[in-house]
């Protein structure tokens, strides 16, 4: 999901005008509290090869409200005009299939922008609904491939949220991080085969009373923020004061936070850009696959997503090189979800990290 604040047109495409203005989102910037939901989400954005987020907590703490108003901050993107995919007008690997061959040609494509995709995926979705389906009839006796789009088309450069994800079924979550890790959705039924690209930031929500995923799956979430009812009085006031401002007035309220709202959107879009320029130093790489060493993590997953976090934190704050600070602040969300988990032990998941952590970076606890 590449984005930029500009809204010139490239030579050489027509444009058409952008859609209608939406309906009033709570302005992502008002939401207090819940820190640590909302750098998982800007980090995933910057870098959506993170994988994806988790968010497990209680209910009514804005999990929904939060997503749905990271989705309204991202500038416009550029599509193809009528394309399911939302196709990029340039880059072939988040391309359908019928653009990349008219673009091959030469031929000219009608370009409009749009902004970035929220996709609620229902939880009594199907398989078809969700991946989309091939009439076999049509195919057999015409001759062409008729292919109806799914939920993961439409989510294509955009955000594909969960709510309730643990109680999804566990072949659907399976066919949603499998798209969200490789990028491209296909499709096969009777021998013919449709493909194309399913490039998402998969946003997974749920109330742990209700059922924990299974660790298999958990495992494939680049990170898991685990949020909690605020409990400070003050604070819940402040929050209860501010969701009845913006229900009385909605254009008023985001008037107000429209400067905050900018700036954060120009960091994302400077964060992108800065991102491949980030180094980390090695010795901070061999400390990071020390502690998923030392917690016992299976596989190397929860090495390359802390490598990639820290990286997008540091673009995120304008910096070239990863720090030990960065490390710290992303490597609970990382990992507290890999651990194995031992049913006798009492000691939170997230201070057995913090903890490793300390231990091998050398520092006292914060």
């Amino acid at each position: 999901m590449t984005f930029t604040t500009e809204a010139t047109s490239q030579n050489g495409r027509s444009t058409v005008s952008p859609a209608p203005r939406r309906r009033a989102v709570f302005p992502f910037t008002a939401i207090v509290g819940q820190e640590e939901m909302k750098l998982a989400l800007l980090l995933n954005v910057i870098d959506p090869k993170i994988g994806g987020v988790m968010i497990m907590g209680d209910r009514g703490t804005g999990k929904s409200t939060t997503i749905r108003a990271l989705a309204d901050l991202l500038p416009e993107i550029e599509v193809v005009a009528d394309d399911p995919f939302n196709s990029h007008p340039s880059d072939p690997e988040i391309m359908g299939d019928a653009v990349r061959q008219l673009v091959e040609k030469g031929s000219e494509v009608l370009v409009t922008k749009k902004k970035v995709m929220m996709v609620d995926l229902p939880l009594g979705a199907t398989e078809d609904r969700v991946c989309g389906t091939i009439d076999i009839e049509k195919a057999l006796s015409e001759g062409v491939k008729a292919f109806e789009p799914g939920l993961l088309a439409k989510a294509n450069r955009g955000i594909l949220y969960v709510d309730e994800v643990n109680l999804l079924d566990d072949h659907l979550v399976d066919v949603l991080l499998d798209s969200a890790a490789s990028g491209w959705n296909t499709v096969e039924r009777e021998g013919i085969s449709i493909r194309h690209p399913a490039r998402f930031v998969l946003v997974g929500s749920g109330n742990p009373e209700e059922g924990e995923l299974r660790p298999q799956l958990l495992d494939r979430f680049g990170m898991h923020a685990e949020i909690r009812t605020v409990k400070e009085p003050v604070l819940r006031v402040q929050i209860v004061e501010q969701r009845t401002e913006f229900d009385q007035n909605p254009q008023e309220f985001l008037e107000n936070y429209q400067p905050q709202q900018i700036d954060l959107q120009e960091q994302l879009v400077n964060a992108q850009e800065r991102l491949k320029a980030i180094e980390i130093d090695y010795d901070l790489r061999v400390k990071i696959s020390q502690v998923c060493s030392e917690l016992d993590v299976d596989g190397l997953r929860g090495d390359i997503v802390t490598n990639r976090a820290a990286k997008a934190i540091a673009a995120f704050e304008g910096r070239t090189e990863v720090t030990v600070s960065d490390i710290r602040r992303v490597v609970t969300l990382c990992l507290r979800h890999r651990l194995r988990k031992d049913p006798m032990e009492s000691i939170d998941s997230g201070y057995k990290v913090e903890k490793v952590f300390n231990q091998v970076f050398g520092l006292e606890a914060a």
